[in-house]
C-alpha cells in the first residue's frame, strides 16, 4: 500500500465510525438504549490489571479516564477494520469503491461484540444474559451495517474529493 491509500484507509475509518456515532445519536434521541463507550474503556483499562473478563462490567471499579480510553478504542477499532477491508478487497477499491464488500464486511465485524466483547463485559455470547437477547442481537447487527455503509460512503466521499 501507499502512503496515499494509509491517508485514505484512515479517513475512510474515521468516516465510516463517526456515520455509526451519528446513527447511535439517532437511536438515543428516539429513546433506544445504546451501549456506553466508557464501559469499553472500563474493560480496555482492566486489561492492564490482567482481567479480560468481567460478570458485569458495569459493577467493575471504574478506570481513570475511561470514557476517553472507550472513545480511543471505538475509532482506532474502526479504522483498523477499514484497513482490513482495504486488505482484503484490495487498495484499487479506495479508488472506486463499492457497496456490497463494505455492507458485507460491516455487517461481520459483529462478530467482535457478540461472541468476544459482550462474553467478556459479562453479556454472554450473542447477548444471552441480557434482559432481551434477540433485540440486542438484531440492535448491534443494525449498528455495524450502518458502519459498512459509512465505510462505502466514507471512501465514495475521499475518492469523490480527489478527483
Amino acid at each position: 500500500m501507499q502512503f496515499a491509500d494509509i491517508a485514505t484507509t484512515l479517513a475512510v475509518g474515521l468516516g465510516a465510525t463517526a456515520l455509526m456515532d451519528l446513527w447511535l445519536l439517532l437511536l438515543q434521541r428516539a429513546g433506544v438504549p445504546t451501549g456506553s463507550f466508557a464501559l469499553i474503556g472500563r474493560w480496555v483499562g482492566h486489561f492492564r490489571q490482567g482481567r479480560f473478563a468481567h460478570d458485569a462490567i458495569g459493577k467493575a471499579p471504574p478506570i481513570a479516564g475511561e470514557m476517553a480510553l472507550g472513545w480511543l478504542v471505538h475509532y482506532a477499532t474502526g479504522v483498523a477494520y477499514a484497513g482490513l477491508l482495504v486488505g482484503i478487497v484490495g487498495p484499487s477499491w479506495l479508488d472506486r469503491p463499492t457497496v456490497l464488500p463494505a455492507l458485507v464486511f460491516g455487517i461481520a465485524t459483529v462478530i467482535a461484540p457478540l461472541f468476544v466483547m459482550q462474553p467478556a463485559m459479562g453479556a454472554g455470547f450473542a447477548a444471552s444474559r441480557t434482559p432481551t437477547p434477540m433485540l440486542a442481537c438484531l440492535r448491534s447487527l443494525a449498528n455495524h451495517a450502518v458502519f459498512g455503509l459509512g465505510l462505502f460512503v466514507s471512501a465514495a466521499a475521499v475518492a469523490w474529493m480527489a478527483r
